[in-house]
């Protein structure tokens, strides 16, 4: 049980994040990064299948489908920060860049993981997910770097998006276990390293770090803000509406 609860957290997070970088279609500022950024949607929904083909494996009697389609917003673990909502082009990024960060060291770990199939899927993740920290690493830079107006909006991002960002770290029973045994990760050993991505990142963009203050929670247990509902609600629309329809 244990080990499907973990594979569904990483299962959500690449899912929600897919689901919502994928409402940039058709609406990027440039066509190349409309292209780009739906390319990393895609890139994330492949992720998010391959870890929830696993949790049906690990279930036996719920598909990957049933798993995206079919659970309410109670049920699912995705982290608060993957959820919420795009705003302008420079929250996106800000999202993306604090995201891609921490899953470049989540990956890099678990591809050493004990279970095979976790393993393999980290390594595989962990190619695409280089692509997605250069990309919106540029991005901070360029945006930071740049004139007076991009500057103040992406510091306003990041201001705003900051206190999601300690989810990242958290570690429960669960987490702790799967840990212990060598199959997942200790989540709070990567910290650092992700301050350091970080912290260099903004100074190369003349960017200030946002002070820690107090850090969303709760995405363990389930808990989410309203963002992920008005998500589902449109993600699932269609499997629920035809639930026997064939794709």
């Amino acid at each position: 049980m244990n080990l499907l609860n973990y594979t569904l957290r990483i299962a959500d997070s690449s899912l929600i994040s897919a689901q919502r970088l994928s409402e940039w279609c058709s609406k990027g500022p440039t066509l190349e990064e409309d292209i780009a950024l739906s390319n990393i949607s895609l890139d994330l929904f492949g992720q998010a299948n391959g870890f929830l083909e696993y949790a049906s494996e690990i279930d036996g009697s719920k598909s990957a489908d049933d798993f995206a389609f079919k659970r309410n917003e109670r049920e699912f673990y995705n982290l608060k920060i993957t959820e919420q909502e795009n705003g302008h082009f420079g929250d996106t990024i800000a999202r993306l860049f604090f995201c891609s960060a921490f899953n470049f060291l989540f990956y890099t770990e678990l591809s050493k993981s004990k279970d095979e199939t976790l393993s393999a899927l980290a390594a595989k993740s962990l190619k695409e997910v280089k692509y997605h920290l250069k990309h919106s690493k540029s991005w901070m830079i360029r945006l930071g770097d740049g004139t007076e107006e991009s500057k103040l909006k992406i510091q306003e991002s990041l201001n705003s998006i900051w206190q999601f960002t300690g989810e990242f770290f958290e570690m429960d029973k669960i987490d702790i276990e799967i840990s212990d045994s060598g199959i997942g990760v200790n989540n709070t050993s990567l910290k650092e390293e992700w301050n350091k991505i970080v912290n260099d990142t903004l100074d190369q963009a003349k960017l200030t770090r946002p002070e820690d203050m107090y850090m969303q929670t709760g995405s363990k247990k389930g808990l989410h803000t309203e963002c992920l509902g008005h998500l589902l609600s449109e993600m699932q629309y269609l499997p629920r509406a035809y639930p026997d329809a064939k794709w």
